[in-house]
Formats: C-alpha cells, sequence, structure tokens
C-alpha cells in the first residue's frame, strides 16, 4: 500500500478518509528535547461524522453478513509472520499489532475519498483475501486512514470518556441504559455539539476527557504515508470509537519539524505547515475538509519559550528542575495544516523608542469604519466568534507580542517593532473586525525558507526584512496580517487553488501599507501601480524561464471536477461574497490555508 513519490515531482497524498469521520478536536501532550531532537508524547483525537456516513443503508449490513468471517492476519513488530492473534488476547507484551494491509480487488478504498488510487498498487500489498474496509461496504472491520509520516507510532487504545465524574451530564437519560460502547460514542457526540457560548465548558470535558483510562488497544498499521487503525467487530464508521489515544514520537528526519539553532547558536525548532502539511508532528486529517479546534501542553526546558497557534497568551508553569510547560488552545475550527509550534530561546521585544511621524500607533477612524459591520452576517458552523463580538468588533489593535534572539534587537526596535501598531490598525481600518484575538511575530532562524508565513495567533517573519528601508519590513508585515483574513478566517476548499488567498493579500499588503503610511490617494495609486508593473514583469520573466508543466495552476486537474474530492475538490472562493457574506472554517464551503 506504500506509494513511492518523487518528492521533486509529486504532490503529498492526502490519505485520510475524512468522508467517513472527521475529527473535531485534537488534545496534544507533548515533550520537546532538543538533545535528541525528538518530540513525543500522546493525541487525543474526538471525531464527529464524516460527510458520507449519514448515508448508510441497510444494505452494508446485509454484505457484511454475507462475508467471510475469517479473521484478518496480523502481524507484531517482531514478525511479519506472526500467528493469527486474537484481539482479546492481545497485550503489550505481545509487541504492538499492525493490520496486515489487503487488497479489495477492483474496489477501491480511497478513490471515492479523493486520496489516491490503489489499484496500481494492488501488487505491493499483502496477499491477505480480505482487507479492513475504509467505507460502510461491510467488508470486515472499519478502516480509520490517518495521515501520518515519519512518525513512530507506539500505542493506540480508545478512550473511556465514560469514566470521567461529570460527564453524565453530556448524556441524556435514555442513554443511561446504553451499551458502554455506544455511551462512550454518544457522550462524544454531544461533547462536540456544544453550543458556542459553553465553549469554556466544552474546552474542560475535551482535557477531562483526555486524561481518561484506556479501554482496550486498537491494532493499527504505518506505512510511508499514513496511519490505519481498526476496532474489532467495528464494522462501520458508526461502530469506530469516537475519541481515540495515540503515542508516538517524531523522527529528526521528518520534514514538518525543524530542528536546527538560532542566530544566537542556542537549538531550537519550528514547523512549517503550509509547504508539506503537519503528518510529520501529529497523525491527522490533512484535507481541507477536516476543520477542527485543538489545545496543547507542551514542555521543554525551563529557560526556552513555546509558542503556539493560540486564543492565549501562554505563560509557562515550572514543573521538575529544569522544565516547564506550556498550554495553548484553539476555538476556530481550522485545518490541521495551520497547527504551528516554535519552541527555542526567544527574548521579547519591548519598543523603546516612539514610531516616526508619520506611522501614528493609533488614530481615530470614520464612524462608518468603526461600525460593528458583521452581525448576523456569519455562515459557519458554531463557534465564539469575533464577527459577532461588539467588544472584538470595537477592538483596533490587538494585543501583540514580538519574539526574536537576542542578537536581533537592535534589528528589531529599528526596523520592526514601531510598525507592528500601524499596520495592524491599517488592517482594520480597510476590513474592520480582527479574525484573531492576538499576534505572537517571530523571528525564525536563517535557514527560514521565505521571507513570511502567517498562522492562527502567529506570524513567522524572515531575519531578510530586518535590513533596508522600513518599506521591505512594512510590505511583508502587511501581507502577512492580511493572511488573517484571506487564508485562515476564509479561503478556497481545493489544495490547489493556494493562488487566491495569495493574490488577496498581495493586492491587500499595498492597501494596508499605503494606509499605515496615511499616504494622500493620489500618492497610494501610485505606489501601489508601480508594484503591480513590477510584479507583472516578474510574472513574464518566470513564465519565459520555467518549464511549460511548472506553469499549470492545478496540479490534478483531471480530478477537480470531483465533488466529493477533499484532496482536490472543485475549486471556488468561498469568501467570493466578500465583505457582505464572509464565510468562515467550520462552514461545510469554508477552507483555510496559509502561504
Amino acid at each position: 500500500m506504500d506509494l513511492k513519490l518523487d518528492p521533486s515531482r509529486d504532490d503529498l497524498p492526502l490519505m485520510a478518509n475524512t468522508s467517513h469521520m472527521l475529527v473535531k478536536h485534537y488534545v496534544l501532550d507533548l515533550d520537546v528535547d532538543f538533545g535528541s531532537r525528538v518530540i513525543e508524547g500522546t493525541i487525543v483525537l474526538f471525531f464527529g461524522d464524516g460527510s458520507r456516513l449519514s448515508k448508510q443503508t441497510s444494505s452494508t449490513q446485509e454484505t457484511s453478513q454475507m462475508e467471510s468471517e475469517e479473521d484478518l492476519t496480523f502481524r507484531t513488530t517482531e514478525s511479519c509472520h506472526a500467528p493469527e492473534a486474537d484481539a482479546s488476547s492481545f497485550s503489550p507484551q505481545m509487541g504492538y499489532s499492525e493490520i496486515a494491509v489487503c487488497g479489495k480487488g477492483d474496489q477501491d478504498a480511497f478513490d471515492n475519498d479523493g486520496n489516491h488510487d490503489n489499484r496500481e498498487h494492488a501488487s505491493e500489498m499483502s496477499s491477505s483475501e480480505y482487507c479492513c474496509d475504509t467505507g460502510n461496504h461491510g467488508r470486515e472491520d472499519f478502516l480509520l486512514v490517518l495521515d501520518c509520516c515519519d512518525l513512530s507510532v507506539l500505542k493506540v487504545e480508545e478512550v473511556d470518556v465514560a469514566a470521567v465524574p461529570g460527564l453524565e451530564r453530556l448524556a441524556k437519560a435514555p442513554k443511561l441504559a446504553a451499551s458502554p460502547e455506544k455511551l462512550r460514542r454518544e457522550i462524544v457526540r454531544d461533547l462536540v455539539a456544544l453550543p458556542a457560548d459553553g465553549w469554556r465548558e466544552q474546552l474542560d470535558c475535551y482535557t477531562r476527557c483526555s486524561q481518561a483510562p484506556g479501554c482496550g488497544e486498537l491494532f493499527f498499521d504505518t506505512d510511508d504515508w499514513s496511519l490505519r487503525i481498526r476496532k474489532r467487530g467495528a464494522q462501520t464508521a458508526a461502530d469506530f470509537p469516537r475519541a481515540i489515544r495515540i503515542w508516538y514520537k517524531t523522527k529528526p528526519e521528518g520534514q514538518s519539524v525543524t530542528w536546527t539553532s538560532d542566530q544566537s547558536g542556542r537549538p531550537c525548532v519550528y514547523t512549517m505547515g503550509s509547504p508539506i502539511n503537519n503528518r510529520a508532528l501529529f497523525p491527522c486529517q490533512e484535507p481541507p475538509v477536516a476543520m477542527s479546534t485543538w489545545q496543547a501542553t507542551v514542555r521543554a526546558a525551563a529557560s526556552s519559550v513555546v509558542l503556539m497557534s493560540g486564543e492565549n497568551s501562554a505563560r509557562p508553569t515550572p514543573l521538575q528542575e529544569g522544565c516547564t510547560s506550556w498550554y495553548y488552545y484553539v476555538n476556530m475550527p481550522m485545518p490541521a495544516s495551520t497547527f504551528t509550534i516554535a519552541v527555542g530561546y526567544w527574548t521579547e521585544m519591548k519598543p523603546k523608542t516612539s514610531p516616526p511621524d508619520d506611522l501614528v500607533a493609533e488614530r481615530p477612524l470614520p464612524p462608518l469604519k468603526a461600525d460593528f459591520r458583521y452581525a448576523g452576517t456569519c455562515s459557519h458552523v458554531d463557534y465564539p466568534c469575533r464577527f459577532q463580538n461588539a467588544a472584538a468588533a470595537a477592538q483596533e489593535i490587538i494585543p501583540h507580542r514580538v519574539f526574536a534572539p537576542p542578537c536581533l534587537e537592535g534589528a528589531c526596535q529599528e526596523a520592526l517593532l514601531w510598525l507592528v501598531p500601524p499596520c495592524l490598525l491599517a488592517a482594520y481600518s480597510v476590513l474592520g473586525t480582527h479574525p484573531f484575538s492576538r499576534l505572537d511575530i517571530l523571528i525564525v532562524p536563517a535557514n527560514f525558507p521565505s521571507l513570511g508565513m502567517a498562522s492562527p495567533h502567529i506570524i513567522f517573519l524572515s531575519q531578510s526584512i530586518l535590513r533596508g528601508t522600513s518599506h521591505l519590513c512594512g510590505t511583508r508585515l502587511c501581507h502577512e496580517i492580511a493572511h488573517a483574513w484571506f487564508g485562515l478566517a476564509i479561503g478556497a476548499r481545493d489544495w490547489t487553488e493556494e493562488w487566491l488567498s495569495e493574490g488577496f493579500a498581495t493586492h491587500l499588503e499595498d492597501v494596508f501599507w499605503a494606509e499605515a503610511q496615511q499616504l494622500p490617494p493620489h500618492e497610494a495609486l501610485e505606489q501601489q501601480e508601480l508594484r503591480a508593473c513590477l510584479r507583472w514583469r516578474r510574472l513574464q520573466d518566470e513564465l519565459r524561464n520555467s518549464p511549460e508543466e511548472m506553469q499549470v495552476l492545478r496540479a490534478h486537474a483531471d480530478l477537480t471536477s470531483q465533488e466529493d474530492h477533499p484532496g482536490v475538490a472543485s475549486a471556488r472562493l468561498h469568501g467570493a461574497l466578500w465583505p457582505t457574506r464572509p464565510v468562515f472554517p467550520g462552514s461545510r464551503e469554508g477552507r483555510s490555508f496559509y502561504p
């Protein structure tokens, strides 16, 4: 089943079978070890129903009864030819069990989910007669597929959420007489469905559920691109556990995680989920339809700083000597690729000088621009939306911090710190309410491969922008701030349509920067036209000097017509009605990504 891809030519495959189950929330509990260059710990996944689960029919069960009852052949980590094992007799002492990957004949387990075509890889699969079903066709057990690469998965188990005291209020009276398996599923179903005004209670319940004991290990198998999990006897997605815990370790060579040294020579690590996804950071669902929230507890060296996508400005909690713990959470549903973490010996930079006269930190806005413009216009699933919050709508400049290695303090003081308030204010004056409640800005190590990258609540900037005039730093900062609206809050659902988000952010960087400089309209127009001309000439040069196959915007043009294809679905900019009817993460149409 392993896919042999050429990194220089092929895109990463989207393996997760999101049509059947969707992760609604991740709870990560991780330790960062600079010595071994490994992040290890657990992740608990809470599931809701996928888009296709409701379409099950009685014919599924009838097909299941007609299939052979012969068990799958399992193999342990010690031998590929271990005797057939019974789930009831499996134990950790036997080695963590992995599923033998089986062929489905002409039935492709993944093509309907838009993940990949297995037919041409049948020769690479096990010769077992029957396959763990990734759909609802009733062949043996349902198979949950997660995107996973360069991870050492140690153990997978179901979480006994019913053992958590106080959660019985989530289960209505008729459910109390249900079987333990059904009760656990019902508790998670009601937990993920709690209304937005109960998000604090929901977060607390997620935390307590993630600490609940296990109630049975699950069989799993890994290949180059995926983690496949099943529970003996769970023949459909509806029967599969709704909360599972995975023990795992990252590998130093995993491309989702960059281990390096900062400009002061001290060790650090950061992630870049956008270009290469987060599957080498934690097992997840990568297709853009898989919107989820998350929370994370990260332990690291006492003197280091942990920055992460999160609503809260986390502060360290001392643990044993030489170690501190940091906690972050996100309550806006977003794709797993937007999750970002950076751990290093950063220093928070405080401004020591006033901004230049032509860039003031605050100024009054015309009444029309300060109006609460979005009341009643959002179209997304229920979550604590800032666009529906009058206090957030009046917040012109969100709380922000700037972090960098100590050796760059002078450059940050001179080029960056005084620019942040006017650029945030300019964005507010043009687009209104900031989608996120706060912002951290990190000057990343020298090996960072671009000028900047935007993630929820955090922006990575290259040290290159700290040199030269304020124009380079200002326009790049404005570009990344613009991605909070176009790329994170809203976006195209198709991975191949990244240029749409990038196009809006590139246009808005000029608009924001002109507003931040308080340029007269004619000067702002001249500046924008000059930059547009330079971009056009650069594009012409690239077209003349690039191979024709590199000029195709759609890497998967032959598949984009398939509506149910989560990885490469038909391309639409679902924010096209902006600003009268913005579409946000969590809606069926919405999708987030960032360049």
